[in-house]
């Protein structure tokens, strides 16, 4: 197994004696029992521990600039109430994409001036509960948002506080459809084109909104840092020119998120504190150069605090070794989940790593594939990894980092109910979002 205490890619509370993995004072043969597999495991210490750490981060790079940061927790990572209250207990607010994940932070208790509401189609509805919650700011992504967010805040005799979702054609990360800062996408207002700038004007002299700064997000899973560099000084640029024009300084910026992580044992995630010490240096030489002082800043990790914090575990079903075309064979390893939870390999080609962590084993380590049970040739979990040779059915593995976008992406295909989550902290466990039963998935079957 890749070394227990090695939060780069396991939760940090976890341990191993006898080949059996240990989470925050539970072992997985316990939690396997009483919860079931496929189960998504969150070791609530470690939650809590790295959004603490984003915060501490982000903020105390530019506290000697006398620059404030907020930080927004990304929930479409992996939201439920229990991680919203507890993210936002560590300081830090909620960034919301739809109707289900505005109202699972509001039912969480969140304020609305912590909450944000991102989207590149939001409707009316969204756009309402937004404005009766008081929320801290919505994120325009088009010119017909504009319109569109304008006259609900008429209805409801209120002024919309708003940002605008720059695309600055800097982008990054590890597959071009979570690459968000590029010409070719659906999302934000383009900087080389002029609609980024042709927004400001029409919400600046829209007095139903109220004009809070930029926005912009460049990718996801994103180990290189140089890109925030470049997108914080197209939009500090843009903010001098519109000041320039209207005499107004935008108050607010926000860089996005999209910070990486590790999902192999030989990968290491962005050093957060690094990269926000980069980044106070860029910002400054920048505002100097354009002769202004730099905004309040926000930024908006997601994957980064949920995604290691989490480990899925699978019950071993059949396992066959099959002959290859270069005359070598693989260990297929089939587990009780599959694209349902975990999606990301079959749409991103994503790497994953795998242990068995139920028992010891002295075996060879032999080239092996993990794979679902779904009817789907690219229902494939773990493409490449070396596990025990005497891997057989009833054992457990453990899959780390998936909990981002593991759950928040799962589906119903081949009508599988969806697996659930367990939060373990302190010898304690407790469902934080139910597993799925068949009477469920039949349930919304109207005959």
């Amino acid at each position: 197994m890749t070394h227990p205490t090695d939060p780069q890619l396991w939760p940090a509370n976890v341990s191993v004696t006898d080949g059996v993995l240990d989470l925050a004072g539970l072992s997985v043969t316990e939690l396997a029992a009483t919860y079931g597999t496929p189960s998504f495991l969150l070791d609530v210490a470690d939650l809590r521990g790295r959004a603490a750490r984003y915060r501490d981060a982000l903020a105390g790079a530019f506290a000697p600039l006398g620059v404030d940061v907020d930080v927004y927790y990304a929930s479409k990572a992996f939201l439920s109430t229990a991680v919203a209250r507890w993210v936002h207990a560590e300081g830090l607010r909620i960034d919301t994409a739809a109707h289900g994940e505005l109202a699972t932070a509001i039912a969480a208790g969140v304020p609305g001036a912590d909450i944000g509401l991102h989207g590149n189609n939001k409707s009316a509805g969204e756009i309402t509960l937004a404005l009766e919650h008081g929320v801290g700011r919505i994120v325009v992504d088009s010119l017909p948002e504009i319109d569109l967010v304008g006259s609900i805040a008429a209805r409801l005799g209120v002024r919309a506080p708003v940002m605008v979702r720059v695309t600055t054609g800097v982008h990054a990360g590890g597959h071009e459809f979570i690459a968000t800062a590029h010409e070719d996408q659906k999302f934000g207002l383009s900087l080389a084109s002029g609609a980024a700038a042709q927004a400001l004007d029409r919400i600046h002299a829209d007095d139903r909104l109220d004009l809070l700064g930029l926005h912009s997000h460049i990718g996801s899973q994103i180990l290189d840092p140089a890109g925030f560099g470049e997108a914080a000084r197209a939009l500090l640029r843009l903010r001098a020119d519109f000041a320039g024009r209207t005499g107004v300084l935008l108050p607010e910026m926000d860089l996005g998120g999209g910070f990486g992580i590790a999902y192999l044992p030989t990968e290491r995630g962005v050093d957060v504190a690094a990269l926000a010490t980069d980044l106070a240096e860029i910002l400054t030489a920048e505002a100097r150069v354009l002769g202004t002082p730099l905004p309040r800043l926000s930024f908006e990790p997601g994957r980064a605090i949920v995604g290691p914090a989490m480990i899925t575990l699978y019950t071993v079903g059949t396992v066959k070794d099959v002959v290859l075309d270069d005359g070598g064979t693989r260990l297929y390893v089939s587990v009780d989940g599959g694209m349902s939870d975990n999606i990301r390999t079959a749409l991103y080609d994503a790497d994953y790593h795998a242990e068995l962590t139920s028992r010891s084993s002295t075996a060879p380590r032999v080239r092996s594939r993990v794979v679902g049970k779904h009817c789907e040739s690219g229902d494939i979990v773990v493409r490449d990894v070396l596990l025990p040779a005497d891997l057989a059915a009833g054992d457990l593995l453990a899959v780390p980092a998936t909990g981002a976008y593991g759950r928040s992406m799962a589906s119903n295909y081949n009508m599988v109910p969806r697996a659930g989550v367990v939060a373990v902290e302190d010898g304690q466990a407790r469902e934080i979002v139910r597993r799925e039963t068949i009477e469920d998935v039949l349930a919304l079957d109207m005959g």
